[in-house]
């Protein structure tokens, strides 16, 4: 699968009570052309992590609805949309309008990258933004269904970067990514949500070398 043809089936995803960033736009927050704008941003990335050798694809379990459903980039917020892509060599506007919104996950995801220069590849086990019925601004877990899906084009993405590692971010994570191949090695660390934000930075410093706290 060429990166063309990943990014078409991101696009073409379609599940009940989900939000998919490169496809829909949110009435509310997004900018006219948001979907495009995070096509645009989410290919060049990609065309750019193939040229390099990764360290490792971090994961994710799904987008949230404070991050990645208004940037179309896993463990991403409105903060960090920018940091985002000058680490892939790109610009990148903001496809949402009004104030910047923060996520407090993306807040200890950067806050660790920041220190890190290896290549690393964010994405999630299911790449869309799943949500309560008729409440699009809340999270769920995605179901069997998506998460099917989820690992299909996971399973793709591990082909087409031949990352050095997997480092799964949580229980849910981590359960996909032993299933997965293509890569020589899956490390689980705690998700920084719900208390977990030290043990998370304690675990990122070892695998990095960092000497010093992260906030």
């Amino acid at each position: 699968m060429k990166p063309g043809d990943f990014v078409s089936a991101l696009c073409d995803l379609e599940f009940e009570d989900t939000f998919n960033p490169y496809a829909d736009r949110c009435p509310i927050h997004d900018a006219p052309g948001a979907p495009k704008t995070r096509t645009k941003v989410l290919a060049a990335i990609l065309q750019a992590a193939i040229d390099v050798e990764i360290d490792a694809i971090w994961i994710g379990r799904d987008l949230g609805y404070r991050g990645g459903r208004r940037t179309g980039l896993a463990l991403t917020d409105d903060v960090h949309i920018q940091a985002h892509a000058a680490r892939w060599g790109i610009a990148a506007e903001r496809p949402t309008k009004g104030q910047a919104v923060a996520e407090r996950t993306a807040a200890v995801i950067w806050g660790v990258l920041e220190r890190i220069d290896a290549p690393v590849f964010l994405w999630n086990v299911f790449p869309l933004h799943p949500h309560e019925s008729d409440d699009p601004f809340t999270n769920r877990s995605h179901n069997s269904a998506e998460r099917r899906a989820g690992e299909e084009l996971l399973l793709q993405l591990i082909r087409l970067l031949q990352p050095r590692r997997l480092i799964a971010i949580g229980n849910d994570a981590a359960h996909v990514a032993h299933r997965m191949t293509g890569a020589r090695d899956v490390v689980q660390v705690r998700h920084p949500s719900y208390g977990g934000q030290t043990q998370f930075i304690h675990q990122m410093q070892k695998l990095y070398g960092l000497r010093s706290a992260v906030r």
